[in-house]
């Protein structure tokens, strides 16, 4: 019998459609269930909407309709961008949704059972666009930590769940299981705000109608947080199909969810389910934010990106385009940032000129030399170290990308693996010269490294299936490859079982367009009528604007590189007393060894900037000359930390 695994998402309010950010979470769960399909597991892979929301009543009420009509209404357009992104969910619930009632309603029935939910007067603050409580500990300055905004204070009879009765089991169970939540830096958050002392909270609403009657008092309403959590054991039986339940909820249970919200799934959903004696999940994964040229996107900002803008843009690649930049950019527990530039430029140098490279070129070679054919491989080429070498790149992956038992997900990694899979390939290609052996008449030697180069090319597909699963169906297709052995039967144990091409083999394509290179645009400046200046003229800045620049002598005290950045240093300096960070693009040319201790010049005055999530507080100055000739610059004579230049 195959290992199970039950995977979830968090479920999303209906009121706005999904962004980027959004899409990070569904495509990192896609590619684990993908993942755990490949290594021979059975997967159950869950999304879906949470709508017993005053946000969502609001929104429907804008729109005159009712609020389930107004939810049943929004679904579709979710399942969309989720079937465009390619996502490989198996259910999609909605918490409105008659069953959940029941589920919601059978957990909460435990919970007052066991003793621990009680009436009490409520005052506090309550965020309405996250649909919180926040004690004053939690506000930042007096705002909501997440929206900035000043909460409202609420005052209503509720419901209270006695959650501080739990904070001793809390600490014990995550003490006791390192890996329950991952990254480590979300189990620390946790734990420190555990030990920091837990309040019971509200389960119920008193002041709309919009959501699930409480079994004990029906003139409530479960509280939208209470509701949501319960989704994960409703989508697998609870309170409905004991069978179902037991079959999922007693193997494997993995949660993936964002940082922001880790509270909720770490502290409260393991204490109500211990109050109502359910077995708690294996795993809680709590994964960075995407942001958008340094800024968390959001609707009221006005800079939200959205998966569609995307794949509109590029409607032929932009689907894998968008799933493999995501994966690639950073560590799955940490922040990355979303940029077009950054976007165009991970595309060309990966897929381009990497994958679709291989696969392109090599088509070439085998209608140009063979017309098209391949034969079935010796036992002694078959021990080449190419393809010997795709099943140690498949073991790394599996160890990068299973967190149990270990600290994080690191999508990046797994994928800097393939890449150098991919270079290993190219290298192959490069050394054996094929038009060489051609041009000389060797033809068993050419027919070798030909059918060596496609068993390669299939050892990728099966590595990269998981993050660009379209992009490797149309290889796979168009190789040929699916009259050999179907696409969605391959495990990575397949990349060890050789050879693949049994007998001789013709491929079909004469060529394949996997992934045409993006010319970046050049935006035009806006016409507009100005003084005729000459070009000397331009370069030219009076003396005031020279002195509002602040240079500054620093020393650099630390320095390390930034995650998924190969380019960036984050570097911790001293102006005098004062202690400053600073990111700098300096990893090509400096390692982080080399810059301790260092006097740099900065720019001291420049306005803080995040940069891949984290904050930057001035600039290095430095002298670039080409590609190759790099240097900071900094003091000639020893200078004092702080001192002024100029």
């Amino acid at each position: 019998m195959n290992q199970k695994i039950y995977i979830t998402t968090a479920i999303d309010y209906v009121n706005s459609v999904p962004h980027v950010g959004t899409a990070y979470e569904k495509i990192g769960a896609d590619v684990l269930a993908r993942f755990f399909r490949l290594r021979g597991f059975d997967v159950r892979f869950q999304m879906g909407n949470d709508e017993h929301s005053v946000n969502v009543q609001k929104s429907a009420k804008e729109k005159g309709l009712d609020p389930k009509a107004y939810c049943d209404q929004m679904r579709p357009q979710f399942e969309e961008v989720w079937k465009r992104l390619n996502i490989s969910n198996d259910q999609f619930i909605q918490t409105s949704e008659q069953r959940h009632h029941k589920a919601v309603s059978a957990l909460f029935q435990k919970i007052y059972d066991a003793g621990d939910i009680y009436p009490k007067e409520y005052e506090g603050w309550y965020c309405e666009s996250c649909e919180a409580f926040y004690t004053e500990k939690d506000l930042e300055e007096g705002l909501c930590p997440n929206h900035k905004k000043k909460p409202k204070w609420l005052q209503e009879t509720n419901y209270f769940f006695k959650l501080s009765k739990y904070a001793d089991f809390l600490l014990k169970h995550i003490q006791d299981n390192p890996h329950f939540i991952v990254p480590e830096k979300r189990r620390n958050e946790v734990l420190q705000f555990i030990k920091g002392g837990l309040e019971d909270v509200s389960v119920s609403r008193s002041s709309f109608d919009w959501g699930i009657p409480l079994p004990i008092e029906k003139d409530h309403v479960v509280y939208v947080w209470f509701d949501a959590l319960i989704n994960y054991i409703t989508g697998i039986g609870f309170g409905s199909d004991d069978k179902l339940f037991s079959e999922w909820w007693d193997n494997r249970v993995l949660h993936v969810i964002g940082k922001d919200i880790t509270r909720f799934h770490c502290i409260i959903w393991p204490a109500m389910l211990q109050s109502a004696g359910v077995a708690l999940p294996d795993q809680i994964l709590g994964h960075g934010f995407v942001y958008l040229k340094g800024e968390k996107m959001s609707k009221s900002l006005g800079n939200v990106v959205t998966p569609l803008d995307i794949i509109n843009k590029y409607p032929e690649f932009g689907v894998d385009a968008l799933r493999y930049y995501l994966m690639r950019g950073s560590s799955f527990g940490d922040d990355g940032d979303f940029t077009w530039d950054g976007f165009i430029e991970r595309y060309n140098s990966d897929l381009a000129n990497g994958f679709g490279n291989l696969v392109s070129r090599s088509l070439g070679m085998v209608n140009r030399y063979q017309s098209g054919e391949l034969a079935p491989l010796t036992t002694e080429a078959l021990s080449h170290a190419v393809l010997k070498n795709a099943a140690s790149a498949g073991e790394k992956i599996i160890a990068l990308l299973d967190p149990q038992n270990k600290p994080e997900v690191a999508f990046h990694s797994a994928l800097e693996e393939i890449n150098a899979y991919i270079k290993e390939i190219d290298q192959y290609i490069d050394q054996t010269a094929p038009w060489t052996l051609a041009k000389e008449g060797k033809s068993a030697e050419l027919s070798v490294f030909l059918t060596t180069a496609f068993e390669a090319i299939r050892n990728v597909s099966v590595l990269l299936f998981a993050f660009i699963p379209g992009s490797v169906q149309k290889v796979w297709e168009g190789l040929g490859f699916e009259s050999i052995q179907k696409l969605d039967s391959i495990s990575y144990s397949d990349l060890s079982n050789l050879p693949f091409i049994k007998s001789t083999h013709k491929i079909p394509s004469d060529k394949m367009a996997l992934f045409p290179r993006i010319q970046a645009p050049k935006e035009e400046p806006e016409a507009k009528q100005v003084p005729v200046q000459s070009k000397e003229d331009d370069k030219l800045i009076s003396i005031e604007d020279f002195l509002k620049v602040d240079l500054r002598v620093a020393e650099v005290l630390q320095a390390e590189k930034v995650e998924g950045a190969d380019k960036l240093l984050k570097l911790q300096i001293a102006l005098g007393d004062e202690k400053r960070q600073i990111i700098a693009g300096v990893a090509e040319h400096y390692t982080p060894e080399e810059m301790l201790g260092k006097s740099v010049i900065v720019v001291a005055n420049l306005k803080p900037a995040t940069i891949r999530g984290i904050e930057s507080n001035g600039m290095l100055l430095a002298a670039k000359k080409g590609k190759k000739k790099f240097s900071l610059i900094g003091p000639i004579a020893e200078m004092p930390s702080n001192a002024k230049v100029g």
